[in-house]
């Protein structure tokens, strides 16, 4: 019973920063900026929570995915440095420790990088708490790094362009009319996480909105986009509002013309030249957006599809990445659509199968709308 708890928490943390990515990528560049003219300042980490010292001065939003960044960099849970349930006290020695790390950190890229970002925790602690300082031995199937930590090789190769490879995609997908005459998506399947399999429900629309419903025998994790803003809901928690990363993530699911609006996403790209993606050769294209992380989108070198993207969420420690791979691709009313996602983070993976996909069909706007307030619990004292 406590491995199952213990399976359903993880499960909960991992679709709470990731959201159910049920949608091969879809976004425009303008995508997940919301804070039109006139919005309030955003808060500082400093006014939102309590003890903040080293961190002082980043946007309050960037303080959780910070933490994730340092949780994933040393393979360890909150409660490593935090005291449950009082996370403002300093009871504990890893967390004064954590504070000197993060200034000794920021003082190396000052000092010797022209403050550019180029240490991180996980520069040197690579999933552990203790930082490894002897050469390991070479394995026998060494991986390779991914694109990101790559340096030195921020050029075009030979081979197609970018905008070749996106026309290409288009075309594979079944055209640009076929894709843009797509004004809904329904789709149901399963979602597997640690060997236990879940239903899912999403639900899309092509004004931008998109909803999720994973059903689990403690009630259902939601996570909805509307369009503007988003908010993830799990049973027995309150809902947790989107910001950020999580905003811009899920604005490019939500996106139904995801392959008509590529070219405008981005202010440069660059073809990387082929890499593997499983048995398949893939076009790695990198793509730059204004105020943004990059994405990485790897396109089949044979049929064009896209099998993988992988995007950032951007942190005051470094990037968290968030990869999605798609497969199985099946034509639903003349466009082809992947039934097979599985997204993976540092915090964990999970793979969802779709059983179904209808398109251009009705959907309940009531799908988008946000769950009232639970009722305030009564304050009388008890008789």
């Amino acid at each position: 019973m406590k491995a199952t708890r213990s399976l359903f928490a993880g499960l909960l943390l991992l679709l709470a920063i990731c959201g159910v990515a049920i949608h091969a990528a879809r976004g425009q560049s303008g995508a997940g900026t919301h804070a039109g003219a006139g919005a309030p300042t955003p808060k500082k980490a400093e006014e939102q929570f309590k003890n903040i010292q080293t961190l002082k001065g980043i946007p309050a939003d960037q303080l959780i995915p910070t933490m994730q960044f340092i949780t994933a960099s040393l393979g360890v849970e909150c409660d490593f440095c935090h005291v449950q349930g009082a996370f403002e006290k300093d009871d504990k020695k890893p967390k004064q420790t954590a504070r000197k790390m993060m200034e000794m950190m920021f003082a190396i890229n000052k000092d010797s990088f022209e403050g550019h970002r180029e240490v991180t925790c996980y520069s040197c602690h690579r999933g552990s708490t203790d930082p490894v300082a002897t050469p390991v031995v070479a394995a026998e199937d060494s991986k390779e790094a991914a694109p990101e930590a790559r340096k030195g090789e921020d050029k075009e190769v030979p081979g197609p362009s970018a905008n070749d490879l996106f026309d290409k995609y288009v075309q594979a997908l079944g055209g640009a009319a076929a894709i843009d005459k797509t004004t809904s998506r329904v789709v149901k399947g399963s979602i597997d996480f640690g060997g236990k399999q879940f239903p899912v429900d999403v639900y899309s629309q092509d004004t931008g909105k998109r909803a999720s419903f994973m059903h689990m025998p403690e009630g259902d994790s939601i996570t909805v986009f509307d369009g503007h803003g988003g908010w993830l809901g799990a049973p027995g928690r309150p809902i947790r509002e989107m910001h950020g990363p999580d905003l811009d993530g899920a604005a490019i699911d939500a996106d139904l013309h995801f392959a008509t609006h590529v070219k405008q996403m981005f202010t440069e790209t660059q073809v990387r030249g082929t890499e593997k993606v499983g048995d398949h050769n893939v076009w790695l294209v990198v793509g730059r957006r204004e105020g943004k992380p990059p994405l990485q989108l790897y396109f089949d070198a044979q049929s064009g599809l896209l099998l993988r993207l992988i995007r950032y969420g951007e942190t005051a420690l470094g990037r968290l990445p968030t990869q999605v791979d798609y497969a199985d691709y099946r034509d639903v009313n003349g466009v082809k659509v992947p039934f097979r996602w599985t997204l993976a983070r540092p915090s964990g993976r999970f793979t969802i199968q779709a059983s179904e996909v209808k398109q251009n069909v009705p959907v309940d706007d009531t799908k988008f709308a946000r769950p009232p307030a639970p009722p305030e619990e009564s304050k009388a004292p008890p008789k």
